[in-house]
């Protein structure tokens, strides 16, 4: 954060004038509108600093019952800190506005760089690559107690060094979360896992009233003394893991994109962080074959298809058994028996798909090579027909927006 340029920049200006306002804001491209507000490549004035601004209309949010989507949204971006999910690096209000402004990435999003590939699919390492560093920021949200609920290529951004970062946090679902220290890496069927004591012994959902008691990693410090260590029998003997999930979490809202929709929203039998896992498995599969696995003519007959029809795997392009495999134990339609239910991104990471992978060292791992993604590209792509646009015109100091 220190040596972020943006982040002084903001921090000084903030400092001189008290507090910001669009006015300190060049608007230069609208890069996308969604469901509660439209997103804008914004300059600081006087300075080379560009920022993504989203600005959301108040008075639209409060007739659309859609305020607490924006408050959830902003007070999970407040508490991210990792390299794969977004800064922000200020908020603020106008009479009529609410006003994010968060990090720019010039790379594009994965949907519109996939369709670049030919056969508008990647291969196989750049899908590796870049599902292993989505997999890493859903671990740390769950370890918040936030359930994404939004995976899909629009929504990964490439930074400019080629890495990603998730985006869209309005549909994210903040819960507590549960510590549980289990005995290896592999649990085995007589042995039970052994929750911890401390404010996050409960988990349940965090409604917009209440205070995210067990919300922070903070609360990973509240733990039962441990017993004397015996000395290993062998070598090999695995030691405990601790698995943060907000695996008893409970929504019954039926969020999200159709064609990466999970059965138990569909069905409305209420879901946990068990829909990440599968909006992961549709995701590494869009990737490697170009498409979802379960799209059909219409949205109806796509949420059929996604309840009752079986994986199926296109004979081309040619895709390792190893990644169909990872595929196969995500896209299981029962939550409680996908991949990831019990422990998590843990699991996932330990699949044989990720073999050789170098966790602790995936930020210094050289990207796959795409051509930076043009602004102009990215307004066509990322413009919705849902929700409300701010359209904008600039007379000298002032701005207006208009609907349309």
């Amino acid at each position: 954060m220190a040596k972020d340029l943006r982040w002084i920049t903001i921090r000084e200006l903030a400092l001189q004038q008290g507090s910001l306002g669009l006015d300190n804001f060049k608007l230069l491209k609208r890069l996308g509108c969604g469901d509660i507000g439209t997103v804008y490549l914004a300059e600081l004035v006087d300075s080379e600093c560009l920022f993504a601004l989203k600005v959301m209309d108040i008075e639209y949010l409060i007739n659309r019952k859609k305020m607490l989507r924006a408050q959830a949204e902003r007070e999970i971006l407040e508490m991210l800190d990792h390299p794969f999910l977004p800064t922000l690096y200020a908020h603020f209000t106008t009479d009529n506005l609410s006003c994010l402004v968060m990090e720019y990435c010039p790379g594009g999003d994965l949907h519109v760089l996939r369709q670049r590939q030919p056969g508008r699919s990647f291969p196989e390492p750049a899908a590796r690559f870049y599902v292993a560093e989505v997999l890493l920021a859903l671990e740390y949200l769950h370890m918040l107690g936030v359930i994404y609920r939004d995976l899909k290529p629009e929504n990964i951004l490439v930074r400019e060094d080629g890495h990603i970062m998730l985006s869209d946090f309005d549909l994210s679902l903040r819960c507590s979360v549960n510590p549980v220290l289990l005995r290896s890496s592999s649990v085995a069927a007589n042995h039970q896992p052994r929750k911890l004591a401390g404010p996050c012994a409960e988990s349940s959902c965090i409604s917009s009233s209440c205070q995210p008691s067990c919300a922070q990693t903070s609360c990973f410090m509240a733990r039962p003394p441990l017993p004397k260590p015996r000395k290993p029998k062998s070598s090999h003997r695995k030691l405990p893991q601790l698995v943060v999930e907000p695996i008893d979490a409970r929504s019954n809202s039926f969020v999200g994109t159709h064609e990466y929709l999970a059965p138990e929203i569909i069905k409305g039998d209420g879901h946990g962080s068990a829909v990440d896992w599968w909006t992961f498995g549709v995701f590494l599969y869009e990737l490697l074959y170009g498409k979802t696995p379960f799209r059909g003519p219409g949205n109806d007959e796509t949420l059929a298809n996604v309840v009752s029809q079986n994986l199926k795997f296109p004979e081309n392009p040619s895709v390792s058994s190893n990644a169909k495999d990872l595929i196969k134990g995500l896209l299981v339609k029962e939550p409680e028996n996908r991949l990831g239910s019990l422990r998590g991104a843990a699991e996932i990471k330990q699949h044989p798909f990720f073999e050789g992978l170098n966790w602790a060292l995936i930020r210094s791992a050289a990207p796959p090579e795409t051509r930076p993604c043009d602004v102009v590209t990215l307004t066509t792509a990322k413009k919705k027909k849902e929700g409300k646009c701010l359209e904008f015109r600039s007379n000298s100091e002032d701005l207006e927006f208009e609907v349309f």
